[in-house]
């Protein structure tokens, strides 16, 4: 028998929680909890590698992104943090396995490296390599729209003759999209979408995490769902599609302290 859950806070303290964080398989990251108590998770070697959460002011961008980065984390990702706000994520600065970046510059390089990175496990892989023997990496991309159109304003600055005329760092993360699932690469994105080159990606995000959106933001991110839900203002309450279902859905709630402690006990016990 299921229990329905109420619209309380989701907790680690939550002993329903605990069971489903400890019951899921290595692949599993855990969102929230259905109305029926169920879990509501993204399978990272299925069909949903990449995610994108889009909310209108205070719908849980940054929370869900944090509570899906350290469960990652903390299962022994490695990771590559862009936080252009500079205020989001600073959680993750200093984790082991970690390259956390704020300054347009330093975001830039990183997802350059990441392009070598790709290419890299990429090569491995048609060598013949396993696959299962790469570690996973996970990249959270927050304020993603504002961000890449800096990048494109950093880029017009700085190149130079015979340079490309588009940023080399969109590019980038555009290969990883494609191809990165393959090399257990997998984008976590806070963004609208709205325009530019980010309104070409949508396909590529099998898990959408919408909270506090329009009617016209639905039908942009998630076209396929009949009637538009209703948007729901409890803290916490989000909307997760996948495919053709639509999940509401509490979100598990994890602080800045709570993510980076279960982080570093972790890494205690490896030494």
């Amino acid at each position: 028998m299921t229990t329905k859950t109420t619209t309380t806070t989701l907790r680690l303290t939550d002993p329903a929680v605990r069971a489903h964080l400890e019951a899921l398989p290595a692949s599993q990251v855990l969102i929230g909890l259905a109305d029926d108590g169920q879990p509501v998770c993204i399978d990272l070697d299925g069909e949903g590698p990449h995610v994108l959460v889009c909310s209108g002011t205070g719908g849980g961008t940054t929370t869900v992104l944090r509570t899906l980065a350290a469960q990652l984390l903390h299962d022994g990702s490695d990771g590559l943090v862009l936080d252009n706000k500079r205020i989001s994520h600073r959680w993750a600065n200093g984790i082991p396995g970690v390259t956390y970046c704020r300054d347009i510059a330093d975001i830039h390089n990183a997802l350059m490296g990441l392009r070598a990175e790709l290419q890299r496990r990429l090569h491995l892989i048609n060598q013949g390599d396993d696959v299962d023997d790469l570690p996973r990496l996970t990249v959270l991309f927050d304020a993603a729209d504002a961000t890449l159109g800096q990048l494109a304003r950093y880029w017009n600055t700085v190149r130079e003759n015979g340079d490309p005329k588009t940023s080399p760092a969109v590019g980038a993360l555009e290969d990883v999209l494609f191809t990165g699932p393959q090399a257990r690469i997998h984008l976590l994105v806070g963004a609208q979408l709205d325009t530019g080159v980010l309104g070409q990606w949508r396909e590529h995000f099998s898990t959408v995490v919408l909270g506090r959106v329009t009617t016209r933001t639905w039908k942009r991110l998630a076209p396929q769902i009949h009637p538009t839900p209703e948007s729901n203002t409890q803290p916490g309450r989000v909307h997760v599609v996948q495919g053709s279902t639509t999940h509401p859905t509490q979100v598990l709630l994890l602080t800045d302290t709570e993510a980076t402690a279960g982080i570093v006990a972790t890494e205690t016990d490896k030494n």
